[in-house]
């Protein structure tokens, strides 16, 4: 039978993420994670179910996409189809073309770490790489050792204090009422989701008792490698080793959920998360670029 490309349900999600868990191996690529599905039902079930995209065949789940906003889409690809010239051509001829409705005709980006043949058939149709990324891993054979903090796994009631660590990180503006209400209802919405299940979400707190870093974990299973994503400290309490702690925090939890690793993935130009992974034991393995194309 030939490759179907299709997009799920909600309903349908199940093998997507189940096949995205077992593409999961020590040693292998830091590609698209179940834990970015997690990640990215902030904006609902719904929505998250219409940005994946399939290609199967035969009932067996070949590759999943992930369209993180219209221009960029977050690729896996099953580990022994990689080399698959058919589905590497398939996949080539449905990014490249908007008319397929995977990506946007004006500008588009592909990750697709791992997927060399991939890649280079996108190279021949004259995409470029982009600006590089490092992944980072820490095996978790041996219990993670803590920096001292008080950590909290936060649950639903104390939903303000998570975001409002991870908006100072990320944002940095003012946070208001608007703001708070609508960031909570997001995250509310993502706990209670499909995906949280493998999921904790952690926060770290000063001798004042002021919470001050914050990360999200997300298991593929046990013996698996496990997601941190993301990780940020509070504006005003960087430079005081707090990521360094969050992260080891991270690590620890995943420990305990049965991960074999953590692993973590950032622009190798973000010179303070490289510095802050590397601290917490993670090891960078080689540089990595997204593919990029112009309008069409």
């Amino acid at each position: 039978m030939s490759i179907i490309l299709s997009t799920p349900s909600v309903d349908e999600m199940s093998p997507a993420v189940d096949a995205l868990k077992r593409w999961q191996y020590d040693g292998g690529p830091l590609h698209l994670h179940s834990g970015d599905l997690g990640w990215h039902s902030l904006n609902g079930a719904e929505a998250t179910a219409a940005a994946i995209r399939m290609w199967s065949r035969d009932g067996e789940v070949l590759a999943i996409g992930l369209l993180d906003g219209p221009q960029l889409v977050r690729m896996a690809v099953a580990p022994h189809w990689r080399d698959d010239e058919a589905l590497a051509h398939r996949l080539a001829a449905d990014l490249d073309d908007p008319a397929h409705g995977v990506l946007a005709p004006d500008g588009a980006t592909v990750e697709a770490r791992g997927a060399e043949l991939l890649t280079q058939l996108l190279l021949k149709r004259g995409w470029e790489r982009d600006e590089p990324w490092t992944t980072f891993h820490r095996t978790l054979s041996d219990p993670v050792e803590d920096r001292g903090l008080r950590i909290e796994t936060i649950e639903p009631d104390r939903a303000e204090v998570w975001v409002a660590v991870h908006w100072s990180a990320f944002r940095g503006s003012t946070f208001t009422d608007a703001d708070r209400r609508r960031t909570v209802g997001r995250w509310l919405a993502m706990v209670g989701g499909p995906f949280y299940g493998d999921a904790r979400s952690l926060a770290a707190f000063d001798e004042n008792d002021d919470a001050v870093a914050v990360a999200a974990v997300w298991s593929a299973g046990p013996g698996r490698p496990g997601l941190l994503e993301p990780m940020g400290v509070h504006r005003s309490h960087r430079g005081h080793g707090y990521g360094t702690a969050i992260t080891l925090a991270a690590a620890a939890a995943l420990y305990d959920m049965g991960s074999s690793s953590a692993s973590v993935c950032v622009e190798s130009s973000n010179v303070g998360a490289v510095a802050t992974y590397a601290s917490a034991g993670f090891t960078p393995s080689a540089e990595v670029a997204d593919l990029r194309r112009g309008s069409r």
